[in-house]
């Protein structure tokens, strides 16, 4: 396995820090950057020295990832405001289940294969599983509220006599929460 990059040795603060910066400069001005993080690793003791080139390289594997969030993001918002609750539910599990594959297929590649594989990619899957599960049990609250509230005015509508038990329970199996 080739060795770390010097980025990755650096604390988590002096990387978000880097980050920052890389954003603010709009991904440029790396000699300037070198001079500053230079200047901070002092300051904060790590004994490193990133040079340009390095934190070029970085800077831009970082702003491809920064503009692929971006665009996933433009994406999903486009899909939130055309769909409704139901086709965002699906659509969460059916994006669940291809990065549960994705995360056995690595773990198998990572068992049985020779070649070096970069560790951090699980780390960054695993991370977007964990924020899947808890975004796709917060969807399931919400529609389970929703189809309750539903029911509720089924009943409602039932007990004023606006419509009779028969039609509110057909309603109920056509709403596909009988």
């Amino acid at each position: 396995m080739p060795p770390p990059r010097k980025i990755d040795l650096l604390p988590e603060e002096l990387r978000r820090w880097l980050k920052e910066e890389l954003r603010k400069r709009n991904f440029s001005d790396y000699e300037a950057l070198a001079e500053d993080l230079a200047f901070r690793c002092e300051e904060e003791g790590v004994e490193l020295r990133i040079g340009k080139s390095a934190i070029h390289a970085y800077g831009q594997d970082f702003r491809d990832y920064a503009r692929a969030q971006e665009e996933a993001q433009d994406q999903i918002r486009t899909f939130l405001e055309e769909a409704s609750l139901t086709d965002e539910a699906n659509v969460t599990k059916a994006l669940f289940q291809q990065l549960t594959t994705l995360q056995w297929r690595l773990q198998m590649s990572m068992a049985t294969s020779a070649d070096a594989i970069d560790p951090r990619g699980m780390k960054d899957l695993t991370t977007a599983l964990n924020n899947l599960i808890r975004s796709t049990a917060l969807r399931d609250a919400i529609l389970s509220a929703e189809r309750k509230a539903q029911s509720e005015k089924l009943d409602a509508a039932v007990e004023a006599g606006d419509i009779d038990r028969a039609a509110a329970e057909k309603a109920r199996s056509i709403m596909g929460f009988s």
